[in-house]
């Protein structure tokens, strides 16, 4: 959230786009809009940054490969560990039908396996210089941000001289340092990882941000103004960390009190477990938004699902009730018709204007 904030403060230009993004969900939230779109693949891009002198920087193909497991389980709602939340939440628990998977093509043509490798003398990097984002600087450039999610993993991260485990840049921002940024031992779940935060979900968290998801507890403090702009999660006092025990009450929000397992607050990686309908709405607001030159790769599909809520329960060895997927509406592919592939046409010319139009947004926040 600091680079958001930071961006708040230097660019007028990008708190109006800001603005604008707010006005949109606001009109989602209220069902004044619906999600159009099916399920979103997202292309990802990993910029590994190790030095030699500390090889396990340079981490393995199987460490990002979970990783990318992990963000496909936690943003479809199938990751196996939902039975976790309490019952009075399990209609909540949302499937946010957004995929990611390791880029096959390079902004060249080249085939890829969606990994670059970059040796560095840096011994870490922090979120204030922003020099893990560019070559000149020690670190790598970004990938075309319109086509491709960067996500940047480096050795030790801080940010104000303390260390942090990773950080997201909201829609709307320079281009060239779009993107998430976390530190190797908290990527993935296998090789270099590190407890209590091994279980992938510090990716998970960022790329919320990406989405524009706020924390749970609103940043305001310990105190109870603050809030997340999703009218789905409760009002919290500060953020969670470890794993707290349901119930834990702030704000006057019992008997249920906190959300903490949600994955926007601050809990181990075993703690958190969530996205809410509320957030997968906010999400799509993003896609259909900020962020909609990701639609282009499903302009093919008809009558794309909406987001998806898990409903009905078993009963888990926690006593939680574990959440039971709804059937997804089915998504035929578009039929072969001039109407389907005018609809396919006028979507790809928009978002041919979108990138235009952001091109001339980035030049102004270069600027401003």
């Amino acid at each position: 959230m600091a680079i958001h904030y930071n961006l708040l403060n230097k660019s007028e230009s990008y708190r109006q786009r800001c603005d604008q993004f707010e006005n949109r969900a606001m009109a989602y939230e209220s069902g004044m809009r619906a999600p159009k779109r099916g399920i979103v693949t997202i292309p990802v891009v990993v910029h590994v940054l190790h030095n030699p002198a500390s090889p396990a920087e340079n981490i393995s193909k199987e460490q990002i490969d979970s990783q990318i497991d992990v963000l496909n389980q936690d943003f479809r709602a199938t990751n196996p560990d939902r039975v976790g939340v309490p019952a009075v939440w399990t209609h909540l628990i949302a499937d946010a039908e957004v995929e990611f998977q390791l880029a096959t093509v390079d902004p060249e043509g080249n085939p890829t396996d969606g990994v670059t490798r970059t040796a560095t003398d840096k011994t870490f990097f922090t979120a204030d210089d922003e020099d893990v984002k560019s070559s000149a600087t020690g670190g790598v450039d970004a990938w075309p941000s319109l086509d491709y999610l960067n996500l940047w993993v480096c050795g030790e991260l801080r940010s104000g001289g303390q260390a942090i485990l990773g950080y997201a840049q909201f829609p709307g921002g320079p281009p060239e340092t779009d993107g998430v940024v976390i530190a190797h031992t908290f990527f993935g779940t296998t090789g270099t990882v590190s407890a209590p935060y091994d279980l992938g979900r510090t990716a998970t968290h960022e790329i919320g941000h990406w989405l524009s998801l706020r924390h749970i507890w609103g940043d305001d403090g310990s105190g109870c103004s603050g809030g997340d702009l999703v009218d789905d999660t409760p009002n919290q006092a500060r953020a969670n960390f470890g794993r707290p025990t349901f119930p834990h009450v702030t704000c006057s929000n019992g008997p249920n009190g906190d959300m903490f397992m949600n994955y926007m607050d601050y809990t181990d990686d075993a703690g958190m477990f969530m996205f809410t309908a509320g957030q997968s709405v906010r999400m799509s607001a993003t896609l259909e938004g900020p962020r909609a030159s990701f639609l282009a790769r499903t302009a093919t599909q008809a009558e794309p699902a909406q987001p998806r809520v898990l409903v009905g329960a078993t009963v888990g060895s926690n006593g939680a009730e574990a959440p039971q997927a709804s059937p997804a509406p089915a998504v035929a592919p578009a039929p072969a018709t001039a109407s389907a592939d005018a609809e396919v046409g006028e979507l790809r010319r928009e978002v041919a204007q979108l990138r235009s139009v952001l091109a001339q947004i980035a030049t102004l926040v270069a600027r401003s």
